[in-house]
């Protein structure tokens, strides 16, 4: 690939992984619409690295306070909290390992991703209008944890939108739009983390893991992209609704269909 493709594709992860709107998807459309050649396992890892980064870097205060709980006396409130991401982050562990042994090309169909992208946008829309805005991150219990974790296990199918998803189910049972958004970012740091990992498992095993300039590039404009994209979405959460996100996923399913069936 050329060091503009990258870029796009980088650029393109960054923006996707944190907003509601399917970074799979969007990744898998790019090389069928563009016939650009695959990105590979390195810019896969690279990417995730960049986006891992950002996302902690923006909650660095919350992921202190609760690294503090585990280990300081008097902090033992953020316990709870700490484990019940863990428990969430278990049910898509086990579904994503699962299927990356057994392959999910089935799944990469643009038909599925149009369909996800469509039925999905609508379950955030109706989310984010009967869901009611009494609760906030502390209030987080075992039962919504686990029920917004369960729900992450469908962001495997491309088009979903594994931000998406978690967010909906926030929204469902309650919680206010930037605590959803909150809770479901943090969710994400395990997880990308996981996926980065078993990218970079294969690409150990396929004997090509050095350090390019191209791979630096990548996951330097993903991390970029990936900040702005966080601290872009978060605002906007706090004075408005998840309405834009939809519109956007309502307007690309429907695109795709009329692509995939004229």
């Amino acid at each position: 690939m050329t060091l503009f493709q990258l870029a796009v594709l980088a650029v393109i992860q960054g923006i996707t992984e944190f907003l509601p709107i399917s970074s799979s998807g969007h990744l898998i459309l790019v090389p069928e619409l563009t016939s650009w050649p695959d990105q590979g396992l390195l810019i896969d890892v690279a990417v995730h690295a960049g986006s891992l980064l950002a996302v902690v870097l923006y909650f660095i205060r919350d992921i202190w306070q609760l690294t503090r709980g585990l280990v300081a006396r008097g902090s033992a409130s953020t316990r709870p909290q700490v484990g019940m991401l863990i428990a969430a982050t278990i049910p898509v562990g086990i579904a994503g390992f699962a299927l990356h042994e057994v392959g999910q090309e089935n799944l990469r169909d643009p038909q599925v991703i149009a369909w996800a992208t469509i039925i999905f946008g609508i379950l955030l829309y109706v989310a984010d209008r009967v869901g009611m805005t009494l609760r906030r991150m502390e209030h987080m219990t075992w039962g919504a944890a686990m029920t917004i974790g369960f729900a992450q296990v469908l962001a495997l199918i491309p088009g979903t939108s594994r931000s998406g998803i978690t967010m909906t189910a926030a929204r469902m049972l309650g919680f206010e739009r930037a605590d959803a958004a909150r809770f479901s970012m943090l969710l994400s740091i395990p997880v990308i983390l996981a996926a980065g990992l078993l990218a970079g498992i294969d690409l150990y095993k396929a004997g090509d893991a050095s350090l390019t300039t191209a791979a630096l590039v990548a996951g330097g404009l993903a991390f970029v992209a990936a900040y702005i994209a966080i601290w872009g979405l978060m605002a906007w959460l706090r004075r408005a609704s998840f309405t834009p996100f939809v519109i956007y996923r309502l307007v690309l399913g429907t695109g795709l269909l009329i692509w995939i069936y004229t």
